[in-house]
């Protein structure tokens, strides 16, 4: 949510009028701005129920799951947007599963942008994006990548996905689309990639029209600075560990007991970022704290490693703190997030079953003490010069659907 309460903010500030539709969880992230209207979509009790749900480690059972929220939700966005259209002067924005910003693009011939916020979403067999545990690579034989991804498409997209999809296409008057996430979810106006090329090189077999405008760094940082008592405990010791499971999860207590062992045996101080108490054991020991939320952008470069799932805003906001990473992917873009910045020499990856304390310590004793690791993680921070990612997304969208922006 956050990348579109960045780009909603840039487009208010460039004179747009600019409607905001999400769940009410994320509402005050958008209430300092008056020029951005917020549309809630569901509720706050439903949001955190959907979360309770989901199944931490099981990557198919927790994708089901969110997929049938996706399908669920999609007639709401939909009728809600609809409401708000103007012929002539609307430009419908979504992201890579919100499909109803495409389809309200069909049905009422409005100029649609998708935004993509990691490069898993783009299908290739040149550099296949690594989507579980063990996936094809690119030395997979071809004729194994195209059964793997027909296999993916007939056991679980076309079920979860595409028959839902063409069920609500049928009631608005369009027609049927096939394998949707081979071609269908890119067939925008605009095409956004919210990355760099450097940690997802486009392949000659991705869209030809998509525009990478980097990573967008955006976490509330100025409105919602680190609490006193974390800012004490950050300065009454060494440089900590931080753990998060990712803000959507809420069913992630195995993984901060163990996380907590962990920093105990390797002899660390801890910080367990999570809204979610339930997922925080009682009692936490003295070199522990837990806090609801810290932004990224002020945290991550005060500690000696940060241990999370993988989701593509921890994964850049580590990159760009210059700090080692221990990832813990469980499902979505996370494998493939992980696979990259193992690549860049920057992270290491535990998958969950083998998330162990007595592992885990290891792992962060070499992060913590590998002077070259360290240095190739400031190496990887020093690519972070331009902050105009937000603003080049903007015009991706603008240039692409409007003639004369």
């Amino acid at each position: 949510v956050l990348p579109f309460v960045a780009m909603a903010k840039e487009f208010a500030a460039r004179g747009h009028d600019v409607i905001l539709y999400a769940n009410p969880f994320f509402q005050h992230m958008a209430s300092e701005e008056s020029a951005i209207r917020f549309v809630p979509i569901s509720t706050v009790e439903k949001y955190s129920s959907v979360l309770g749900e989901l199944a931490d480690g099981n990557p198919r059972r927790t994708f089901q799951r969110v997929a049938r929220e996706y399908v669920d939700i999609c007639p709401e966005y939909y009728r809600a947007m609809k409401a708000d259209v103007i012929p002539g002067e609307t430009i419908v924005i979504g992201t890579s599963l919100m499909f109803a910003a495409r389809l309200l693009g069909e049905t009422d011939h409005l100029p649609c942008a998708i935004i993509h916020l990691a490069p898993s979403v783009f299908r290739s067999n040149v550099k296949p994006s690594r989507l579980l545990p063990n996936w094809i690579t690119p030395r997979t034989p071809s004729f194994l990548k195209t059964t793997a991804w027909w296999m993916m498409d007939k056991t679980f997209c076309d079920p979860h996905f595409t028959a839902p999809l063409n069920h609500y296409r049928a009631e608005l008057g369009l027609p049927a689309v096939d394998r949707i996430f081979c071609s269908w979810i890119h067939e925008a106006d605009s095409v956004v990639g919210l990355f760099p090329d450097w940690f997802g090189e486009p392949q000659s077999d991705w869209p030809k029209h998509v525009a990478l405008t980097g990573f967008p760094f955006f976490d509330n940082g100025d409105q919602t600075p680190i609490s006193a008592d974390l800012d004490a405990f950050l300065k009454a010791g060494p440089p900590p560990v931080a753990f998060s499971a990712g803000t959507a999860t809420a069913t992630a207590l195995e993984f901060f007991k163990t996380s907590i062992e962990a920093a105990k045996i390797a002899g660390l101080r801890a910080i367990l970022l999570s809204h979610f108490p339930q997922q925080i054991p009682t009692d936490l020991p003295e070199h522990v704290i837990h806090v609801d939320y810290a932004p990224f952008s002020i945290l991550l470069p005060k500690l000696a490693a940060f241990v999370h799932h993988g989701g593509i805003g921890s994964t850049s906001q580590a990159l760009r703190a210059g700090v080692p990473q221990l990832i813990r992917p469980v499902a979505y873009d996370q494998f493939d997030n992980a696979d990259r910045a193992v690549r860049l020499g920057v992270a290491r990856e535990v998958l969950p079953t083998r998330y162990v304390p007595r592992t885990v310590a290891g792992v962060l004793r070499e992060l913590t003490t590998d002077a070259g690791l360290r240095q190739r993680c400031q190496r990887v921070a020093e690519r972070f010069t331009d902050c105009s990612s937000i603003a080049a997304a903007c015009d991706a969208v603008l240039s692409c659907l409007c003639e004369d922006a």
